[in-house]
């Protein structure tokens, strides 16, 4: 069973009383329902008084800007009263101020691409082997720690290279 709720039409003007609830509602911080409902209006009511009478928006915008300036204030008398966080703060997020970064490394050894690059090609043409495995936990033997010719099951596709390190290492 729905049951029908009395309607009554509200006539809202601008009137004194009405401007000060939404500047009030506004210096809080409230927004569009929030604000409405805080100042005892409805929600529709707020937005047709705003759309017919630009005294209602002007309230709500100096409601907006007294409670920013009154913040501001309290910020900016903390950061001049010593309170270094305060300070930085509203210099990051009111005057889009970034601390720099400085990053300084010392290099003691300098790398030399040519010479890394003849190295590399008197080992080719040398055929020096440079033997990595000696500090290996499990020793230079197969990485796979299998026989030559197999791993977990599988013959390798080519054992000769292992072979031939081998060999080369004796």
């Amino acid at each position: 069973m729905f049951k029908s709720l009395p309607l009554t039409v509200r006539e809202i003007k601008a009137t004194e009383a009405v401007l000060n609830r939404i500047y009030e509602a506004a210096r809080l911080g409230l927004k569009g329902d929030s604000l409405a409902l805080k100042a005892d209006l409805l929600p529709v009511e707020l937005r047709r008084l705003q759309e017919f009478d630009p005294m209602a928006q002007l309230a709500e915008a100096k409601g907006r800007a007294d409670a920013e300036a009154q913040l501001s204030e309290v910020m900016m008398n903390a950061a001049l009263a010593g309170d270094a966080k305060v300070a930085l703060d509203v210099l990051k997020h009111k005057h889009d101020w970034a601390a720099t970064q400085h990053i300084q490394m010392d290099v003691s050894q300098q790398i030399s691409i040519l010479t890394a690059l003849k190295q590399a090609e008197e080992r080719v043409i040398e055929g020096v082997i440079i033997d990595e495995a000696q500090g290996r936990a499990n020793g230079p033997g197969l990485l796979t720690n299998q026989p030559e010719t197999s791993a977990d099951g599988f013959p390798h596709s080519d054992t000769r290279a292992v072979k031939d390190a081998a060999q080369l290492r004796s």
